[in-house]
């Protein structure tokens, strides 16, 4: 399982490491059993698209810890912060005092925000009040508790496929696969599903030239008169890009309509971009591609590099709606995963990774078009992929194996088997791909190398 290194600077501190570790493996998986994995390896050390097991096998990380370590792993000026800081201070409580890394990090994110007419470079964004926490879900559910007060309304609706968290409240907005909220219930009330345009399944014909045939936006609408009124509806949350229900973008042309919608109905619109955020799509953040500016933006996993992080930017005067007390945690807004985020977006600005995001990405995805291409070549025509989707390093590729067949999941490991990690995602047969932001050309052809090697051991020639 993987190419093994036997370079001294790759040796000795895993040497070091080992010498340090007391448990194997087999006690490891005695840990809670409920946490699945990819694989029972375990992994002792990371240096920029690559990691290393207690072994020594190294792997090129097409994961990046689902989609967290955006500047690589390790970066030495992440590093370098979250030391320089823990030095200094690593706890500063937000509901006793402000700390210097948390202003520091607000005033490196107004500039980037979304903007009607794009960030940086469309006039002063409107959000420009900031919250943080630690996690993904708790951001979500932070929005959520935001929306409410701000609307005095109780009501969110959510989208087919999506996931926000597995949360009490987030497992009643999350709908990209069962095994996320069965046997927790009962749920969070007041929350509604409305159906997400997944073009791939879309069963209904589009106009010449139309993007997107909008019949998920009419059944919204319907939804607003059959199934929840308007006025009692506070906010929609939706992904740009939904993460685990397959790596679908959501098309401009949605997004807009969707956006004009919650204007008309005084809805706020909670754009859930803690997988798709941070220069993940090759624009720092994912609503950019349609042009518009949600009322609430959720971050997490790539804000910090690794440091649990996480938040949402809104408007001033919805935050000035919250009483004084009704937000907060012992742990939110860390001052190390402040340091490390304010490092993380230095590095996405001075090494341009926004570009090289859109550029990997594109060569990615070519290169995933081509590998289907020749394979359904070789098997007589017959169809292997049935879409290659996402914009930027946000790239899912679908397979046309029957849902539950395992497929991807063969596909997951063959790539193991020859030192790339892969992850699966969706209840359709679907392998995404999250490299690093910083990846280079070169690894991304070692990449492509290794997927196209693994497709023809799962899926061969008939």
């Amino acid at each position: 399982m993987g190419s093994a290194t036997t370079g001294t600077d790759d040796v000795v501190p895993l040497q070091e490491r080992q010498r340090s570790t007391s448990f194997s493996t087999s006690s490891a998986l005695r840990g809670y059993c409920c946490i699945g994995r990819l694989v029972d390896m375990v992994v002792v050390r990371g240096s920029g698209s690559y990691v290393w097991n207690d072994k020594n096998e190294k792997f090129l990380d097409f994961a990046t810890g689902i989609g967290v370590t955006g500047t690589g792993h390790c970066h030495p000026k992440v590093v370098k912060a979250i030391q320089d800081q823990a030095a200094n201070m690593i706890h500063a409580q937000v509901n006793i005092s402000y700390h210097d890394r948390m202003l520091e990090l607000m005033g490196k994110m107004l500039p980037i925000m979304p903007s009607v007419g794009g960030a940086g470079g469309g006039g002063a964004s409107p959000l420009d009040s900031f919250f943080f926490w630690n996690s993904g879900a708790e951001a979500v559910e932070a929005a959520v508790k935001l929306a409410r007060h701000a609307t005095q309304r109780p009501n969110v609706i959510v989208f087919r496929g999506g996931y926000h968290g597995r949360t009490m409240g987030t497992m009643a907005m999350t709908t990209s696969k069962y095994i996320y909220r069965a046997g927790f219930g009962p749920l969070m009330p007041s929350v509604n599903v409305a159906p997400f345009p997944y073009c791939a399944h879309c069963r209904l014909p589009k106009e010449s030239g139309a993007e997107c045939c909008l019949a998920p936006l009419e059944d919204l609408e319907l939804m607003l008169k059959q199934e929840c009124h308007p006025s009692e509806v506070a906010a929609m949350v939706i992904e740009p890009v939904q993460g685990e229900g397959g790596y679908v973008p959501a098309p401009a042309s949605y997004l807009r309509g969707l956006r004009a919608l919650c204007d008309k109905h005084g809805i706020l619109l909670v754009a859930d971009e803690v997988q798709s955020g941070v220069a993940r799509t090759g624009r720092m953040w994912a609503v950019e591609h349609a042009g518009i500016v949600p009322d609430v933006l959720v971050f997490a996993k790539g804000i910090a590099s690794g440091m649990p992080l996480s938040g949402f930017a809104t408007r001033a005067e919805l935050s000035a709606t919250q009483p004084a007390g009704s937000m907060g945690g012992t742990y939110a807004g860390n001052i190390i995963s402040c340091a490390a985020a304010c490092a993380t977006l230095d590095v996405i600005q001075e090494e341009g990774l926004v570009a090289n995001a859109k550029a990997r990405g594109d060569q990615l995805s070519s290169g995933l078009k081509d590998i289907a291409a020749k394979l359904q070549s070789l098997n007589g025509g017959k169809a292997i992929v049935r879409d290659v989707r996402g914009p930027g390093l946000m790239v899912g590729l679908e397979l046309t194996a029957a849902p539950g067949s395992g497929a991807a999941t063969r596909l997951s490991k063959a790539c193991l088997k020859r030192g790339m990690i892969l992850l699966t995602t969706s209840t359709f047969e679907t392998v995404r791909f999250i490299p690093a932001l910083n990846i280079s050309a070169k690894e991304m052809d070692e990449g492509l190398g290794i997927f196209s090697d693994a497709m023809h051991e799962v899926f061969g020639s008939s």
